[in-house]
């Protein structure tokens, strides 16, 4: 059970990483490797979506870090 937690928690840390990293700022960062999407979607529509994956992300690793607490002491 606590492996499984584990990688679960690694899984998410990952995600909200990578959904970090390509969202793109005032410099355009790293979203930038997403140009070809850029004109399927539409700019905002990406970084909405992106938004929201990392919303989702990063309520999830608030929600594991207390799991893992809570099982692990």
């Amino acid at each position: 059970m606590e492996l499984f937690l584990t990688i679960v928690y690694l899984l998410i840390c990952i995600g909200l990483i990578v959904s970090v990293l390509l969202q793109s700022g005032k410099s355009a960062g790293l979203g930038s490797i997403a140009g070809g999407a850029e004109t399927f979607f539409g700019k905002k529509g990406v970084d909405d979506k992106l938004a929201t994956i990392t919303k989702v992300f990063a309520m999830s690793f608030l929600a594991m870090s207390i799991v893992l607490i809570v099982f692990l002491r």
